[in-house]
């Protein structure tokens, strides 16, 4: 009986630790946010620049076709990510825009919204 007894604690010691991996990894910090990327060629929502350059013109007016078919596919956060980097690359061909009011205007008029919290990097 004297060589069991060392086993059982061996045994319960293994069965307390296995327990307090369990409740203890539920804890664990969420990995990092990666940033978001825009999955397409950005020199295509160039199509969209045309629909900025008409905004102080038509007022209500909807980004063209085009433009609403490359943002259609993607989430909200890559096509603001996308239309983000083509307004700072100046793809979109338009001077002086107000980054955060321009592509607010583009996906909110594809029917998508930018995320709450999201700044162009």
């Amino acid at each position: 009986m004297a060589s069991s007894k060392p086993f059982a604690i061996l045994i319960l010691l293994n069965i307390f630790f296995l327990f307090f991996a369990c409740v203890s990894s539920h804890k664990l910090p969420c990995p990092p946010e990666k940033p978001a990327k825009c999955p397409k060629d950005t020199l295509k929502f160039g199509v969209c620049g045309e629909w900025l350059g008409l905004v102080s013109e038509v007022v209500g007016a909807k980004p063209s076709p085009q433009c609403c078919t490359l943002v259609k596919g993607l989430a909200d956060l890559e096509a603001a990510a996308c239309l983000c980097t083509a307004i700072k690359a100046n793809v979109l061909g338009a001077i002086n825009l107000q980054v955060p009011i321009a592509l607010s205007l583009v996906i909110n008029g594809c029917g998508k919204e930018v995320p709450e919290g999201f700044v162009c990097p």
